[in-house]
């Protein structure tokens, strides 16, 4: 249960141990100079028919997660909840649109860049684009890595994770699923991206 729980602080956001850099945007037209994403996720949510306001993840009995081996040595997996999609898959729609249960799916790392896409409509598009596939699903960044020795490899499998509005279905159905395959795999680390 632990390392649903830490891989669930992880999914929400949080890497633990690692450093984490926030970008501050500036919009031009409302003077702020931050990106107001409790607002904004908040009308989303609104928009799509909940009633409820959107609740954020807190994780505070999360368990700190040292790796057990150097990072030059550790197979690292990609995690993104970008919506990430490649555009030769015959079938589009995500998980849910396809009545599946799941909202994890697997991306092959070898897809060419130029393959790559997210059809997420629920970013901040006054913050930033999805024009630069490796700034949210920086697959060609972690190649780099493996082939300079700064991380030991990169799984040949990357995991997408689709947003849920469902705190409770991503922890007791996704996240102990995206555990299940990346221990198949045997992942040492993972890196979570959202959009």
């Amino acid at each position: 249960m632990n390392d649903i729980k830490a891989l669930g602080v992880a999914c929400s956001g949080v890497l633990v141990g690692v450093k984490t850099h926030i970008l501050i945007f500036e919009y031009r037209e409302s003077g702020l100079s931050y990106v107001r994403y409790i607002e904004r996720t908040r009308e989303y949510y609104r928009a799509q028919g909940y009633e409820k306001p959107y609740q954020w993840a807190t994780h505070d009995d999360a368990p700190f997660a040292p790796l057990k081996k150097p990072l030059a040595k550790s197979r690292l997996a990609l995690i993104s909840t970008s919506e990430i999609s490649v555009k030769s898959w015959d079938d589009q729609r995500t998980p849910l649109e396809k009545g599946e249960v799941g909202n994890v799916y697997a991306v092959p790392t070898n897809t060419p860049i130029e393959d790559l896409y997210s059809h997420s409509r629920s970013f901040d598009k006054h913050a930033t684009t999805l024009e630069d596939v490796d700034a949210f699903f920086p697959v060609t960044r972690l190649k780099e890595l493996a082939a300079e020795g700064r991380i030991g490899s990169f799984a040949p499998t990357a995991y997408g994770l689709y947003n849920a509005y469902s705190q409770r279905k991503t922890r007791e159905v996704d996240l102990p699923e995206l555990l299940r395959r990346c221990q198949d795999a045997e992942i040492d680390v993972a890196l979570l991206t959202p959009v």
